[in-house]
Order: structure tokens, then sequence, then C-alpha cells
């Protein structure tokens, strides 16, 4: 494809049809961009069309999304669809465009960078920092903000990654060319604040800047205090307090809600001097005791207003980590400064205000997301109860005292008025619970609580009575903190008090509020799962028996209710019901099967839940088999209801629910036992599922290779000769995957336990090839596993004999390497106990079951082979990896691309690998014993030339089996 007028122009029609909003005209023209896409110079041809200023706008920003998006799609994919010469292209053109471009596309292009700069810098991109360092020198702030935002982007990653000598130098080569620029670039911007200080626009764009810089600074100083910054103290932290204290009028903005510059580089600010204080406090400690009076300040000079609270967040969490200090004791063990940072900070930070109110009944899925989920977006609330849980362990007695005043207050005031003064009250709720919280899980709640907050006593007087209020939409968000009161404590309030709750939780599922019935369907979930000592359930299956009908009567209710059709949180609980009360739910399943089939079809129609989506297919998991476990012909009558929205499903190719549908169609062909029989519409489908398409989306490809397991399991007599060519074409394609070639390992056991090996004997030379084409062009110590383990797998089902048979058809003695270079040196890397049982065994096959290993060349290896079977037993897996590991795996395509999500009701029975050999120990034994009395004499001296560790544990193995090695 070359780069010519013509093909701009073609290009630039077909982008223009990708806008439409008519799918007959949008979809083709994006299926023929995805084809062409790996032609030689399209990604070129993409970023000339981007560049042509005579172009129209929306087909350059549309450019520049097709080509992030292309990159993201296959910059690291395996099969590397794009030329090596259109890479090195690339690279050499798209930093300077990216900084040329209109802000449109230069986010597009910078996200570009970003991906290829985590690929291949610095090893494949050694100038890219030289060459975006150089523009700092250019003085044009819309360019720098380019550079830095690209920077932040690719040295984001520092803030998260384990360490490791490959970060390690990549920080420092990072370092050595940016920390001097970074810190001079910094002051330079300064200075310009002060020379732009009457123009805001300039303003604008030069603290945009400043931001970017302390973003860079961040995730620079993640890891570990670097040299040169320790060095440069003097320099940023006096700019930082500058920055954090300056007051720039003309930035401050009119809205309520979206934070201006000055907010964003003040939060970003705290952040930094956040992680010196958490991470560098003996280097940060002389500075320590300014930032704190100037950030005290700035929270109590700063409103309640909405824009902000990332800020209020940031700075709260500045001093709670202080705090967390002891040594910082004498700047809060005051009672007059304690008392302060009560007032004036904590408490106005707990209210709930009237942007909260908005975002509860107008976002109640936000809301939600925020309050219960701890989402990464910190609200004040949390930084609040934060940094009182800090104090109130640090300084119990003070900070009760003056807190048990507050909450007096609060609760007097509820009570004078409660129809007006409710938000005192839910502050008080959320006090109490900072207060005594001193430990939690995710899966607990909060498990260790202050002695000195008598918990079953407030839940009494002041908790219960909320939930046992008969208007179930009076007051919602008192209601919402309550359920959250006992979700908090459900560890800690014990079986009575959450007993006693039940049926009022099961009556707030019916309340309007989508925030109330949503926390009460996630309470009775998390109250089924709820575990004490020994993993004993807190609240008995019986408890919940009472009100199994109910539960789930009010559970389907829900999902009619306003806004939540779709509610994640009622549907999981519904599935734990499923799940908890199994068989009870019979009774039920007339009525909530053509429900959930119901919300199956309708949430096809535009998949957007994913949590909801994942939920459903659970139960519906659930479902089958429960129903099947009752009646087995019962699987007939799912297929018929289920295989039309089925259908739907993969005609429509709708991406997000296609491994799901694939889990479920393989559960009810595995619950069939008309063993032999596949019925027909499961052939019909069948050649959709060997579609090229298909096994390109990484989702799909576990549960397809689990759904012709199936197939082969259920009628290995219906597939012919056509079928049996697709699913090798299948195994190919798996096999030259570094991603997937354990799936083609599986497809093959599968199709040599259970297919007639007559006929698949004259393609196993074939299949055979592929892997050792794989060992030698692209080995992993996952692929090597893979291979020992199904050579042993073969050996073990079809004979040792005819495996070395095989092998040496393809090379004359090549059996020989295989033990040399492969079983012997890599054998222990084998690490689950069922592959380990199974390399045993069939090396134990190998051993005793093949004359060839009894005489010349391969006889010599015996022992050692022998060795390597005892180590197994005897030694933990090697946990050592081969180079070829250091493969960068795709994880994140562009749009929506459906993860494998395993189904955890729908996961198929394990097969116990030959379950007549109980012990793979004994069966060595037995085995080596049987072939002494063949061979006397020469066993005993083979095995005398082992080292006496190996040669102890044969012993002991041979003596618990009753077997005497003469």
């Amino acid at each position: 494809m070359e780069v010519t007028a013509e093909n701009l122009q073609v290009l630039a029609g077909y982008l223009q049809q990708t806008l439409s909003s008519d799918p007959s005209i949008r979809r083709p023209a994006e299926k023929l961009l995805e084809s062409i896409e790996v032609q030689k110079n399209y990604a070129v041809l993409l970023l000339n069309l981007i560049d042509k200023a005579d172009a129209d706008m929306t087909i350059r920003v549309a450019g520049a999304i097709s080509f992030k998006n292309f990159i993201k799609r296959n910059w690291i994919a395996e099969d590397e669809k794009i030329h090596e010469d259109d890479r090195v292209l690339v690279k050499s053109l798209i930093v300077a465009l990216m900084l040329k471009s209109p802000i449109a596309i230069q986010n597009q292009l910078s996200d570009a960078v970003s991906i290829i700069g985590k690929s291949d810098f610095p090893k494949k991109w050694p100038n890219l920092i030289d060459e975006m360092v150089e523009k700092f020198a250019t003085g044009d702030f819309n360019m720098i903000n380019g550079v830095l935002q690209t920077a932040h982007s690719i040295f984001k990653h520092y803030r998260y990654s384990f360490k490791s000598q490959e970060l390690w130098e990549e920080i420092k080569l990072v370092l050595d060319r940016m920390a001097q620029p970074l810190t001079n670039l910094l002051l330079a911007t300064m200075e310009m604040t002060n020379v732009h200080k009457n123009n805001v626009e300039a303003l604008k764009v030069i603290y945009g800047s400043l931001v970017l810089v302390c973003k860079v600074f961040y995730s620079l100083n993640s890891q570990d205090l670097p040299e040169f910054f320790e060095d440069n103290m003097e320099t940023w932290m006096p700019a930082f307090h500058t920055l954090l204290t300056v007051d720039v009028p003309c930035l401050q903005t009119a809205e309520d809600e979206n934070a201006g510059v000055l907010e964003h580089l003040r939060s970003q600010i705290c952040c930094n001097i956040g992680l010196y204080v958490k991470k560098y406090d003996e280097e940060f400690r002389k500075y320590t005791e300014i930032f704190v009076p100037a950030v005290w300040e700035l929270l109590v000079k700063t409103s309640l207003h909405t824009k902000f609270d990332a800020l209020v967040s940031n700075a709260l969490s500045f001093l709670t980590a202080v705090a967390e200090r002891k040594q910082y004791g004498d700047l809060f063990e005051r009672p007059e400064v304690l008392a302060n940072i009560c007032e004036k900070v904590i408490i106005p930070n707990l209210d709930f205000r009237q942007s909260d109110e908005e975002l509860f009944e107008d976002s109640p899925e936000e809301y939600i997301r925020r309050d219960i989920e701890g989402s990464d977006i910190d609200t004040r609330r949390r930084s609040a109860c934060d940094l009182v849980k800090i104090l109130s362990q640090n300084y119990e007695q003070k900070i009760f005292s003056i807190f048990g005043q507050y909450m007096n207050l609060l609760l007097d005031k509820y009570k004078e008025n409660p129809t007006t003064n409710w938000r005192s009250k839910d502050t008080a709720i959320y006090l109490v619970i900072a207060l005594a919280s001193r430990g939690s899980t995710q899966k607990h709640g909060i498990t260790q609580v202050s002695e000195l907050v008598p918990l079953p006593q407030f839940c009494g007087q002041h908790i219960v009575p909320e939930l046992e209020s008969q208007n179930v939409n009076e007051l919602p968000v008192l209601k919402s903190s309550a359920i959250k009161f006992i979700m908090a404590f459900r560890s800690i309030l014990g079986a009575q008090i959450l007993v006693a709750c039940i049926p009022h939780m099961i009556r707030h599922l019916q309340a309007e509020s989508v925030v109330v019935h949503s926390y009460a369907a996630c309470a009775i979930e998390k109250m089924m799962t709820l575990r004490g000592l020994n993993n004993v359930a807190t609240i008995e299956r019986q408890h919940f028996l009472t009100y199994s009908n109910e539960f789930l009567v009010a559970l389907f209710n829900t999902l009619t209710l306003p806004n939540s059709g779709e509610n994640e949180y009622v549907m999981k609980a519904i599935m734990r019901t499923y799940s908890l009360l199994q068989e009870v739910t019979m009774s039920y399943m007339a009525i909530a099967l053509p429900r959930l089939t119901e919300i199956l079809a309708q949430v096809s129609k535009n998949p957007s839940r994913p949590h909801f989506n994942h939920y459903l297919f659970e139960t519906l998991s659930l479902t089958v088999k429960i129903v099947c476990k009752a009646e087995k012909n019962a699987v007939s009558s799912f297929e018929e209801v289920l295989f039309p929205v089925f259908q739907g499903i993969l005609q429509q190719d709708i991406l997000e629910f296609m491994p799901y549908v694939f889990q479920l169609l393989s559960l009810l062909l595995e619950i069939r036992e008309d063993l032999g029989v596949i019925p027909e519409p499961y052939w019909q489908l069948f050649p959709c599922l060997l579609s090229p398409t298909l096994w390109d989306r990484p989702g799909n490809v576990k549960p397809l290779i689990r759904l012709l397991n199936a197939f082969i399991k259920q009628g290995p007599s219906q597939i012919s000769t056509d079928k049996l060519n697709g699913l090798l074409g299948i195994y190919q394609k798996m096999i030259v995957s570094k991603s997937n070639d354990q799936e083609g390992f599986y497809l093959m056991q599968t199709l040599i336990s259970h297919y007639p090996y007559k006929e698949l004997e004259p393609n196993m030379q074939r299949v055979f090839n592929l892997m050792f084409h794989r060992l030698s062009s692209s080995k992993t110590t996952k692929l090597v596993r893979g291979v020992i383990v199904f050579f042993s797998f073969f050996s073990a089902k079809q004979g040792a004999t005819t495996l070395v048979q095989l092998i040496d058809t393809i090379q004359t003695s090549m059996f020989g390497m295989v033990i040399e270079r492969l079983f012997i040196p890599e054998m222990a890397k084998v690490n689950t106990d069922m592959d380990r049982k199974i390399v045993a065994v069939g090396v134990t096959k190998i051993l005793t079951e093949c004359p060839a290993m009894m005489q010349p060349p391969y006889v010599q290896n015996w022992s050692r082979l022998l060795q390597s079977v005892i180590e197994i037993f005897e030694l933990p897996p090697d946990q050592t990896t081969i180079d070829g590991d250091h493969f960068i795996e795709v994880d994140d395509e562009p749009g929506y691309q459906a993860a494998f999500s395993q189904l955890s009701y729908a996961q198929p029975k394990q097969e116990v690998f030959l379950a007549e050999i109980q012990d793979a120990r004994l069966y060595l034994a037995q085995s080596v014993g049987k072939l002494a009395q063949a061979h006397r004499g020469e066993i005993a001296a083979l095995i005398a030339t082992m080292g006496d560790r190996h040669q102890e544990a044969l012993k002991k193995y041979c003596d618990q089996a009753g077997v005497a090695i003469a």
C-alpha cells in the first residue's frame, strides 16, 4: 500500500463512513479497514492523512483515533502484523507530528506514543527521551505540555510496577536524561508565571505545565528516592510550598463542580509531599513542619464545593500520613490542635453535602461505587474517616472525649426534628464507623474495633430503629447509612443481631431508592458468605431457609424497579441465594427460569453492565446444575429454552457474551448422560466454532477449547474426518501461540483420551512436528512444561513404545535428544500436583515398558531419567524460567474486548488421571520391580549408578510397596 494522494483519498472516504450512524454503512467500512491494516505502509498512510492540514478535521481526528486503536491492537501482538520498516518509520515520525498537531489529535497520538513506549522504550527506542527533552527548550508550552503528557503516560507504570533490575535500569536511564531538564523546566515555568501574571490564557497553559511536571515528579520518585531529587530537595520542596500557598485569583473558576488548573496543581502537590512522608520520611522530615500548617490552612479555607474534592482528599491523606508517624506527635497531641482539627476539618468533611445528595439521587451507581466499593476516587468522607481512625488510634482518649461531645450534639439535633436534621445522624453514623474501626478486610468488613465504642448498644439504639421503620422510602440516605453500618460491622455484631436484620433487609429491597435497595441486596449477599472461626458460617443456612421464597420474590421484583433492571448487587444476591439454598430453590424455578431468559434476551440487545451480566450467567449456570441434579432429563428443556437466545447472541456477534455462551453450552453438553449422542443443534453449531474470526478474540479461546473438548468426549464417533481436520487446525493455531499453547495441549490430550487412536494416528507425526518446531523457534517455560506433560500423557495412554517410535520416525534416535535435552534437565519445572502425577506415571512407563530403553543408545540415560522421576517426588518444583518467557502479552485491546471470565458455577468436573493409580511412588516401585525380574542383575546395576539419596528414596518406595529389586 503506497503513500499516494489517491490512497489518502480512499482512506479518508472509509474513515468518513466509519463515522456514520447507519450500521449498514459504518460496519462494512470498519471491517474493510481492519482487513487492510495488516498491509505494509498502512500506519504510515494514516499518519500522512492525519498530517494533512487541508483535510477535514473530523477525518483527521477519526484517523488519529483509528491509528491509536491500530497501535493498541497490533504493536505488541504475538504475530507481529506491523512490518518492521513501518515500526521504524512510525517511531521516527510520531513524536514530531504529535507535538505540532491540534489538541484533539495530539491527545490520541500521545496515547499511541505511550503504547509504543511501554513496549519499545528504552531498548528499541533509546532516543525517545532525548527527542522529547529537547522540546523543553522551545518555550512553546503547548508543545511542552504534549511532551509532558506523553512522559506522564509512559512513566506512570513506575508507580505500581514490581521492583526488578530491568525497571531500575529503565528509571536510571530516564533520570540521567530527564531529571535535570525537568528541574530546569520547573524553575523556568515558575518564572513564566510572573512574566505572564496578567495573561489569564497564558497562565492556564503554564500552570497546566506545572501540573504535568508534578505528575512526572511523582512517577520518577515512586519506586525509590533518586539521588538527584534527594540532592535537589532544596529546589523542589520550596517550589512545591510556593505553588501550594500562592493565590492566583484569575485562575479561580466560577464553577462549583469542575476543578480548575489551580486545584489540580495543589492536589498533585499534596500527593507528592504525601509520597515523601510515607516513603522518605527521614529525608523529608525538615520540610514536614513547613507543609503541615500550609496544608492545614488550605483545608480550613477550602469550601465544600465538589471541585475541591480531590484536593481536600489528598490534603487529608497527607495529614493522615503525618499523624500516623509518632515522631510528629507534638504537631497533634495538644488538645486545642485536636479540637481544631475535629471542628474545622473533620466534621465539615464528614457531613453529607447537597452535592452528595444529588449524586445519591441522580447517579446512584457512582455514589455506591464511591461509598461501599472503595473506588480509586477518594472522597472527602473516606479521607476524613481515615484521619479519624489514625487520630483515634494514637490519641484515643483525647479524640473520644472531643468526638463524644460532637456525637451527642449531632444525635440530639436529629431528635429535635428528624425530617429536617437527618444529615446530623448520618454524620454521626459515619463518625462511629471511623472511630470504632481498627482493622478490616474486603471479605469480612471491619474485624477489629475500639473497646471504647459500644457497638451493640449504638446499633440497638440508633441503627435498628431506622431499619424497623415501616416506610422504607422515608429518609433514604439515613436508611442506606444504617444498612452500611450493618455491613461494615457484620463480623462484630454477632449472629443474633444479623438474623434479626434479615427481614428488614428483605423489606428494603422494595425501596424506591436505588442506593437503598442495592445496599439491602449487598447486605444479604455478604451475610450469606460470612464465615467465623474454622470457616464456619456465622448465620446458619436454616435462618435463610425461613425466608427463601421471600428472598427470591423480592430480589426478582427489585429488578423491575426503575433504574435497577440491570442491578449487579441484586443479581449477585440472586446468584448467592441459589448457591446457598440449592434444591430449595426448585419450587421457584418455574417462575425464575423464564425471567432469567427474558433478562438475558433483553441485555443481549445492548450489553453495558459487565458485572451484572457475569452474575446473570453464573445464576443461569447454577439453575442448570440444580435442576439437572434433581432431574437429569431436564437438560433437554434447558436446551429448548436457551438455544434460541444463544443462537441470537452468536448470529449477532455479541462479543461480550460469547465466552459465557460457550461455557454454558459446554456445561449442557457435559451434563448429558446419553454418551455417544450429541443432538443435531450442537452439530449445526460446530462449523461456526472453527471460524478463524472467533479464535482471533482472546476471550473466546479458553471456553471454545472446552466446548470442542466436550464434543470430543460426548460424541467421538460422530466426529468425521473433516471435523477432525478442523480440530487439528485449531491445535496448530494454539501451539504456535505463546499465550495459548496450553490450550493446544489440552485439546490433543482430549483427542488422545477419547478419539479412536487408529483414526488419529496418521496425523500424529504432524502434531509432534509442530511441537518440536515451537520448541526450536520460541521456547518458554510454559511450553516446556506442556510438552513434557503431553509426552508423558501420551506414554501413559498409548504406550511408551508408541511414543518412542513416533518421535524416532521424525528423526533417527531423536528420542535420545528428548531425554537428554528435555526430560532430564526440565522435568522438575512441572509444578502442579496433577501434572507431576502424569509425568511420574508416563516416564515410569517409558523406563519400564519400552524395550528400546534397555538397549543402546537409550540405556545410557536410563538411570538419569529414573533419578529425575525420583526428584519429582522428593524435591519442590523448579521455579527458574527460560529467556523466552520475557514476552509482552496483549492485555488491553481497544474498545470492548471480552476478556475470558470463568463462570465459577459452570466449571467442568476435574478428571482424575489414571484414577486406578493412587500413589505414583508405589507405581514406580512396582514397575521397576517387574522390570528387575525380567532383567535380573541388569536393573540393580543401573540403579547402583545413581546417587545415594536417589537410591535411598527408591528403596523406601520399594519397601512401602513390598517389592525387592535383586
